[in-house]
């Protein structure tokens, strides 16, 4: 076996290693769409567990007694903005319903908008709530909770432009105020007040919730994260949510809890694949960050609780606070980081082990994308200029392995001369690289460098909301899912249908760019003659088949890249092999391969 031939082996069993490795630990995910169960109507709403208060407080936190009127029979107050469009309940004044414009769930024409947020006695009920928890001597009927009916005191439906006042009077001198406001895209500022008409000073916690009925379905992948997500002066914390339950109980929280104070800036809520839903205090502002789960209603939980205040008879008291709930899109992100100064808002997004070079890659793409028009256009052009990157390197790489080709002549007459020797053969092919300045290794370098590459690609395709339904010509209408297309029906020529997902039949059926990718493969190889032993053949002409079943029921847009990854590399290595004399017999080589016994001369 030569060296070059080694050296290829190496560098592709190491590709197949990693891409085998990353197919088991994150195997692609097919999601169909979900018909969610009837809604049967309900007489009482379970309210979530209440932040107990401060260290002044007498009350532990305490479950709020449900009240007999529904929230169904409520009057609800409109949302329409831009971005958003649902309603809020004067039941608690609870945030809880929230479609996103813009986003339909599927292709479909009459597909329904994604719905972020639902009230309670829908499937997966999903709110936001903000509230006063009591201290000293206040009872929890003396302070707005889950089950509070609030009066509009002023504007009718939320806009950007009209925000809503909502107010509460408990009857013993405590008038609660609540005004909310929304800006054009997913931004909500809640301002609550408290008036004490008493004769005496009360305490109280001013604080906000995230409510989530029952574990959401999520893509079930590692490479994902779904779950708590928590930015604490500084520190970004991830908790899936199978993690919820499996906190450290906490007796004050009862049940499994992370409880983390935070001294300056920070937010916590819940993030899925493209939504989020976050808590987010003013910036300078403690709080008390807490994300937990309550397995008697099986409710998922986050929660700001802001400073404990006393308010002094005759006193007002006002705490304001922000809500984010909408889609994870990055120039929407990132603005609310740099010109409203959310800490760190864009690490909401998940870059992964490899952000340094996620975040870069995702730069150059979203940019080229806005360029071009077309996502799978921008891809390409991705492509081609980490190819131009690392050009330098590959070059290398090509003329050492054209070079090592240039002295197989060389190596052949060692073999001859040293016999059985092989320890001569291997100290006479050293010495022999010394003196010719071949780097034997330098053709796995490449390979090294795309590994990071790839990962990183994979979680931008994987993530990213840009790439969501984003088409790119002909039959691929969304490059974040797999080629819809199929060979069993000759790419819907014929009127059969396809298998059904999660079948053997299902895993065999392969769109028309994986069968390019595994074409441009079989094809790279052919710059070289096969192998002369059968083993190392075998290995050869299987691997580009291997890899297209492997990666073909992966995103369109990552299988688009490697089509143009390895259509550049084979055009690189055919011209650098011809600048060093050596002119591939391509036609040849495909010739040979298809011929028993010895394969074409070298």
């Amino acid at each position: 076996m030569d060296d070059q031939n080694k050296n290829l082996i190496l560098a592709t069993a190491l590709s197949f290693a990693v891409i085998l490795v990353w197919f088991l630990l994150f195997p692609p995910q097919d999601t169909p769409p979900v018909t969610p169960p009837p809604v049967t109507a309900t007489t009482s709403t379970a309210a979530p567990t209440a932040p107990a208060a401060a260290p002044a407080a007498t009350t532990a936190a305490t479950a709020t007694t449900a009240v007999a009127t529904t929230a169904a029979d409520l009057p609800r107050i409109k949302i329409d903005t831009p971005r958003l469009s649902g309603a809020i309940s004067v039941q608690g004044g609870r945030i809880d319903d929230l479609l996103l414009k813009g986003y339909p769930e599927t292709l479909a024409k009459d597909s329904p908008l994604v719905r972020l947020l639902s009230p309670v006695g829908q499937p997966d009920a999903y709110y936001v709530l903000y509230g006063w928890a009591p201290g000293g001597s206040l009872a929890d009927t003396d302070v707005p909770g889950a089950n509070t009916v609030w009066s509009v005191v002023s504007g009718d439906t939320l806009t950007p432009t009209t925000p809503i006042t909502l107010r509460w009077d408990n009857g013993k001198g405590l008038i609660f105020t609540r005004t909310l406001s929304v800006d054009d895209k997913y931004m909500f500022t809640v301002g609550q007040t408290v008036q004490n008409t008493t004769g005496a000073p009360v305490v109280l916690e001013p604080y906000g919730m995230v409510v989530r009925y029952g574990k959401p379905p999520t893509t079930s992948s590692s490479i994902l994260h779904e779950g708590v997500v928590q930015m604490a002066d500084g520190k970004l914390t991830e908790i899936t949510y199978k993690g919820i339950p499996k906190l450290t109980a906490v007796a004050r929280e009862g049940g499994p809890a992370e409880v983390v104070d935070v001294a300056k800036t920070g937010w916590i809520g819940f993030t899925d694949k493209y939504w989020m839903t976050t808590l987010i205090p003013d910036s300078g502002t403690p709080f008390t960050a807490v994300a937990k789960f309550v397995k008697s209603s099986d409710v998922y939980q986050t929660e700001a609780r802001q400073p404990v205040m006393t308010v002094a008879p005759g006193a007002t008291a006002q705490v304001n606070s922000r809500l984010f709930a909408g889609a994870k899109e990055y120039d929407t992100i990132r603005a609310y980081q740099n010109d409203e100064h959310v800490d760190q808002f864009i690490n909401s997004i998940d870059w992964g082990w490899f952000f340094f070079i996620t975040k870069p890659i995702y730069w150059l793409m979203h940019n080229l994308h806005a360029l071009i028009g077309n996502m799978g256009l921008a891809i390409i052009c991705l492509t081609i200029t980490i190819k131009a990157l690392l050009f330098p390197l590959a070059y290398k790489s090509y003329v050492s392995m054209a070079r090592m080709k240039e002295l197989q002549p060389e190596i052949e007459k060692l073999k001859e001369k040293a016999g059985d020797d092989k320890a001569k053969v291997q100290r006479d092919m050293m010495l022999l690289y010394k003196e010719k300045k071949v780097n034997p290794a330098a053709g796995c370098l490449p390979v090294f460098f795309q590994i990071p590459i790839f990962f990183s690609l994979y979680k931008v395709i994987t993530v990213t909301i840009e790439l969501r339904q984003a088409p790119f010509f002909g039959w691929v209408r969304d490059l974040s899912m797999p080629d819809p297309s199929s060979w069993m029906n000759l790419f819907g020529l014929l009127p059969f249908p396809l298998p059904e997902s999660g079948t053997l039949l299902a895993s065999a059926s392969l769109g028309l760019l994986p069968i390019l990718l595994g074409i441009t493969m079989w094809l790279q190889q052919k710059l070289n003659p096969a192998p002369t032993d059968p083993s190392q053949k075998m290995i050869f002409a299987w691997m580009p088949w291997v890899f297209m079943f492997m990666l073909g029921h992966f995103a369109s847009g990552l299988v688009l890249y490697y089509i143009t990854n390895n259509t550049i590399t084979f055009i690189q290595q055919y011209i650098i092999m011809r600048r060093h004399g050596h002119s591939p017999d391509i036609f040849g080589n495909i010739r040979s391969s298809f011929r028993r016994g010895k394969p074409a001369a070298k």
